[in-house]
């Protein structure tokens, strides 16, 4: 009411300069005199004060509210807040000054075991955020109450087709409706009153296609990419009419079948970079499975695509070639999804070097001029900024250790490869790995400081081809399962003759853009860690693998707030307002790409399980944070082994291809799923039920009897008993 009391018209007779009393917004004009001389005064002309807007209804955004989301810096009105998703707040009122009085003010229990990677959406006091397989809830941000909870009800099966766990990265809200999408590949608008399904429209043909990535909404159309490129899937971006779930438009990333037409031009100009081999009939790839990023005033959609499938550019193009568009940063027009420009960070990717890390938009000075940028930290270790309306690279460094390249050529935009990421015939370590100097967790960037701060870490990748390819030249695909071509009972053999499995080292950096290099660092025991959230108060908030919530000066990087969760966090924090009451909220919940990649040494899951829950701080919250039970890790006694040596390496290298991806290599699970150097008596007698009769397929573990037989399953039994009493021997950490 204040502001609009500014902006009402002050009564002044104009003749007479009278202010009528009783009429204050009445003008009165004067209209000259009459014949006799009296002076005609006009009637009064009624300017009506500007009506108060009408009440907002539930969840009212649209385009013009996420545009200006920084005239209410107290919602976070979409996936990074504002368009532009540089995960930078306005609010203040929780600064370096008073953090020390920050403490819990709330805790939801989210009732999962598995990842929770979602940022929510705050508007108008309600919280709306997705859990595991795309189940959406929402919740009063002041109470943390559930309000409503909606359940796609996937079938547990379909966890069979995740590479990296049945995580979900968030939701959209556009004008009363809440857009998620769940697991296994359908798209939904729900009420945002109660959570009740307005439609769904089915984005895939079919597994092993997923859903893991938050739609981004604009303009009455909701975009939706998928994942499954590990398992052979071409990769595409889809655009929907928010009202009505029908489809706008498509944008395939890769070409698909040479003797089909393409199905639109922009494959055209692909098709010559995929040289030889038969590419389609494993997928491709290129999958879109998280970055996008919206920009209203060019009405420009910016994508980051995934890795070819397979991996190896070998057996897919085994005649060289780019392969567009794996590995690229796409400019699409928002309207017919028609491309603008490309820019491919990896050119024939060999290495899983995904450009779907996040992309952040900004204005930023550059040689004294200022510039619409574009930025990027992803896979491969270079950090790019690209001007955002032609393409153009403006700078690449690296920031983080890249053996496989030296440096990128500005002139022609590609990487200086060295020679140290050929794998060929032979097993290569290479840094990157395939987790990334980055992977999806979310960056940020402070426009006080000017500095992005990015989830990082180093960890050594060993890449080695196929048995089949290097032997016979050809390559098998296996029907919805991983086909990277890569050999992965290689990497276990290389990882078994090293003296100890080496300690990976994760860091929050703070990185300059302009100069191109970090102005200071954190240091964890552990990569993956979570994503990030910078705010006025000149703090960094981040989340990190060994269950730890810290605060950072956004400007030295001094640490001046920590709390221990007893969970893992992988999800980017938000902050918001409520009843004039600053909030940080932060889903905790460890899994995602952890689930492969993740440590047992340093991991919170492993000591505590990993019970989700959705956490927010305040100054002077009250809360009290429960004390979760610490987990058995004894590994219990097992009967002698009496397997052979042929058997047990058969069980190995079974386990290695179908088991290692979801329970961790070695047998060594990081503690989002069952570690089964642990399994009872009981359930090691119903082994083969479970491997192959599925009959624990509603908790996600799907029948595998279509890719191994009984006698895998028993030699697989043998390889874990093998680790169990190896470990057990050792004097594995108990309770």
């Amino acid at each position: 009411m204040a502001d609009l009391a500014k902006n009402w018209p002050v009564a002044v007779n104009a003749a007479a300069g009278v202010v009528l009393a009783g009429f204050i917004g009445w003008q009165f004009i004067s209209g000259g005199a009459d014949s006799a001389g009296t002076p005609v005064v006009e009637a009064p002309v009624i300017e009506t004060p500007a009506e108060e807007p009408a009440p907002r209804g539930l969840a009212d955004i649209d385009g013009a509210r996420i545009a200006a989301a920084d005239a209410e810096p107290g919602n976070w009105l979409s996936h990074g807040r504002t368009y532009d998703e540089q995960r930078f707040s306005p609010l203040d009122d929780i600064n370096d000054g008073n953090i020390g009085e920050l403490a819990l003010a709330w805790s939801l229990d989210t009732y999962t075991t598995r990842g929770l990677e979602a940022t929510p959406i705050v508007v108008d006091g309600i919280m709306y955020l997705s859990l595991n397989w795309g189940v959406t809830i929402a919740v009063d941000a002041k109470s943390g109450s559930e309000i409503w909870r909606f359940d796609p009800e996937v079938p547990g099966e379909w966890g069979r087709y995740g590479c990296c766990d049945v995580v979900n990265r968030g939701v959209a809200v556009w004008k009363g409706r809440v857009y998620t999408a769940s697991f296994d590949g359908r798209l939904f608008a729900l009420d945002a009153a109660d959570g009740s399904v307005v439609w769904e429209v089915n984005t895939i043909p079919g597994p092993p296609y997923t859903i893991t990535g938050a739609p981004r909404v604009f303009g009455d159309k909701v975009v939706i990419g998928n994942g499954g490129a590990e398992y052979g899937v071409r990769g595409y971006i889809t655009a929907y009419d928010t009202d009505t779930g029908e489809q706008a438009w498509r944008f395939y990333t890769v070409p698909g079948d040479p003797a089909l037409p393409v199905e639109h031009p922009e494959l055209e100009a692909a098709m010559p970079t995929w040289k030889g081999g038969e590419w389609w009939k494993i997928g491709g790839g290129g999958t879109a499975w998280d970055s996008m990023v919206y920009e209203p005033e060019s009405n420009t959609l910016y994508v980051g695509t995934g890795n070819g499938s397979p991996w190896t550019r070998e057996i897919r193009s085994p005649g060289g070639g780019d392969n567009l568009y794996l590995s690229s940063i796409l400019a699409l027009d928002a309207d017919t999804g028609r491309m603008k420009w490309y820019y491919q960070t990896t050119p024939g990717d060999n290495w899983d070097y995904t450009a779907t890390q996040p992309l952040m938009l900004a204005d930023i000075e550059i040689d004294g001029a200022q510039r619409k940028v574009i930025m990027q930290a992803p896979k491969n270790g270079f950090f790019y900024v690209l001007d955002r309306e032609t393409g153009k690279l403006i700078s690449a460094n690296p920031f983080s250790t890249t053996t496989w390249a030296s440096h990128v050529d500005l002139e022609t935009g590609r990487p200086v490869e060295t020679g140290e990421g050929e794998f060929g015939h032979a097993t290569a370590f290479v840094l990157p790995s395939a987790n990334g100097a980055h992977n999806w967790h979310p960056m940020a960037f402070h426009p006080g400081t000017g500095l992005v701060y990015i989830p990082t870490q180093d960890i050594a990748g060993i890449y080695s081809l196929s048995e089949q390819w290097k032997n016979e030249g050809t390559y098998t695909p296996k029907e919805n399962w991983w086909n990277t071509g890569m050999d992965w009972t290689a990497y276990i053999d290389a990882i078994t003759a090293l003296p100890e499995v080496p300690m990976e080292k994760g860091y929050l950096k703070a990185w300059d853009p302009v100069t191109g290099e970090a102005r200071w660092q954190a240091e964890y025991p552990a990569p993956l860690n979570g994503g990030v959230l910078a705010t006025a108060g000149n703090l960094v908030f981040q989340g990190t693998a060994d269950g730890y919530f810290h605060a950072y000066k956004a400007d030295t990087g001094e640490r001046v707030w920590s709390q221990y969760i007893q969970t893992g966090i992988v999800a980017a924090p938000v902050t918001y307002t409520v009843d004039g009451e600053q909030y940080i909220a932060v889903l905790a919940g460890w899994g995602g790409v952890n689930i492969v990649s993740g440590d047992a040494r340093t991991s919170a899951a492993a000591k505590y399980g990993n019970e989700g829950r959705l956490l927010a701080f305040k100054i002077g919250g009250g809360g009290e944070l429960p004390q979760l039970a610490l987990r058995d890790q004894s590994i219990p006694d097992w009967p002698a082994l009496t397997a052979d040596e042929a058997t047990v390496r058969q069980g190995e290298i079974a386990y290695t291809q179908y088991c290692m991806l979801c329970h961790g290599a070695l047998a060594i699970s990081p503690g989002v799923t069952p570690d089964l150097r642990r399994m009872g008596e009981n359930i090691r007698e119903h082994f083969q039920d479970i491997v192959r009769g599925g009959i624990l397929s509603d908790n996600g573990m799907a029948s595998f009897a279509d890719l191994v037989s009984e006698e895998d399953v028993e030699a697989i039994l043998s390889y874990i008993q093998k680790r169990a009493l190896e470990d057990k021997a050792r004097g594995e950490p108990t309770n």
